[in-house]
């Protein structure tokens, strides 16, 4: 369970990148902050999966996926509620975060990324919903995946 958990977060990180890359959709801090979760949950189910663990251990590797998946929730949401601000409210744009990683420090950097800013504010729809709906239903989808890996008895 926990290698299929993988695969899940490596297509949707491919996905992702393929958005950036052949549609042209630039991601903005926010974007880039839950791809950081999914990537999170992928290390975490990728040593459950290699190492298999019974017991005790299925409980490390989930609490870690189960980490990186309520930290993914957390910046969906609040990506949710900057698109859904007025467009008076609106933070305006800021630096991009490579720049803000080199001229600030981290908790600085931090408050700065989930503040928001105009470009996270942009909605860009897939079917139909923007794409911190899309994160946030897997992000939950995946959270009930590693529940279910956690509890899963070994044979």
């Amino acid at each position: 369970m926990f290698l299929v958990g993988f695969l899940v977060c490596a297509a949707l990180l491919g996905f992702a990148l393929y958005t950036e890359h052949y549609w042209g959709l630039i991601p903005c801090p926010l974007c880039i902050f839950q791809r950081i979760g999914f990537m999170a949950m992928g290390v975490f189910f990728l040593l459950g999966g290699l190492h298999a663990p019974a017991g005790r251990g299925r409980w490390v590797y989930g609490g870690g996926a189960l980490l990186g998946a309520l930290f993914g929730i957390a910046v969906a949401c609040r990506h949710l509620w900057i698109q859904s601000l007025p467009p008076d409210q609106v933070p305006s744009c800021g630096p991009n975060l490579g720049y803000m990683f080199d001229a600030f420090p981290f908790a600085k950097m931090l408050k700065m990324v989930f503040t928001g800013s105009g470009e996270c504010a942009k909605i860009e729809p897939i079917l139909g919903l923007p794409i911190p709906v899309w994160s946030l239903l897997w992000f939950a989808a995946l959270t009930i995946w590693t529940l279910l890996a956690m509890r899963k008895r070994s044979r």
